[in-house]
């Protein structure tokens, strides 16, 4: 049950991150979560979006290089240790977490959701549903 995310090469310079925001809302898609790493001459903004076939054909018909992954989507509990429970269940099957981010939203007190990519996701999927950490479809993306 993975999660599409897009990976946009953004280089570094005043406006070009600018240029990507401006370039969905232009075509009315929304961003779910966000995050960037960035190096001194570019960056990598990885996004959950609305609808995702719509912003990669923007991105495209704007030449700006992206790509899809697929990522795992985990709601917790918003509360302490929760993000520590779902590490430490990947650390203990031998489950590397390359990247990862998380949001609330201000409608939900009781959930924060978290973004992960493992070297080996479905491995880590099936780990986290075995362990009864529940996992968020596109659908429940889109519902949030």
């Amino acid at each position: 049950m993975f999660i599409k995310q897009l990976s946009v090469f953004v280089e570094n310079k005043q406006g070009a991150l600018s240029k990507i925001t401006s370039l969905l809302f232009e075509n009315n898609i929304n961003m779910r979560a966000v995050s960037i790493a960035d190096t001194q001459d570019f960056g990598i903004l990885r996004m959950i979006v609305d609808d995702i076939d719509k912003a990669a054909e923007a991105l495209k018909n704007n030449n700006t290089i992206y790509k899809i992954n697929n990522v795992i989507g985990v709601e917790l509990t918003d509360k302490p240790g929760s993000l520590a429970t779902v590490l430490e269940i990947l650390t203990e099957n031998g489950i590397n977490v390359e990247y990862m981010y998380a949001f609330v939203t201000p409608g939900n007190r009781d959930s924060a959701y978290l973004v992960l990519r493992a070297r080996h996701n479905d491995r880590a999927e099936q780990v986290l549903k075995d362990n009864n950490i529940k996992m968020l479809s596109e659908e429940d993306i889109q519902s949030i």
